[in-house]
């Protein structure tokens, strides 16, 4: 079982069992994704398309400017504002934790499934 931790929590940022199943709030991470549609530009593995890969961005993307990209944005390079979206601003902590996950190769495949 991989886990990562934050630094200020000793509670797991993500847990992940098999590469691809997730903890509860990780798999919600995933369902923003998805509700988002953030493939469209990142790709349906995170690996860049149009938009940057964020498998290689979160290795060096602090938690504070992953949070402040996504809800204000970055409309010089085309990245729109999810800011006033409900679902991303309630879920941004599990997108991160998602993102992270695959980032970090604890999480190996992009469709992950819920721990039973």
């Amino acid at each position: 079982m991989a886990q990562a931790t934050q630094a200020q929590s000793t509670a797991p940022l993500y847990t992940v069992v098999d590469g691809y199943k997730v903890d509860t709030n990780t798999m919600q991470g995933f369902r923003t994704w998805r509700a988002a549609a953030c493939d469209r530009c990142h790709g349906a593995n995170q690996e860049g398309m149009v938009g940057p890969s964020l498998v290689n961005s979160l290795k060096t993307l602090s938690k504070d400017e992953f949070v402040k990209t996504v809800m204000d944005g970055r409309l010089d390079k085309g990245m729109q504002s999810f800011g006033t979206n409900p679902t991303v601003v309630q879920n941004i902590d599990q997108l991160y934790a998602y993102l992270k996950g695959r980032s970090d190769g604890a999480i190996t495949r992009a469709k992950v499934e819920e721990i039973k």
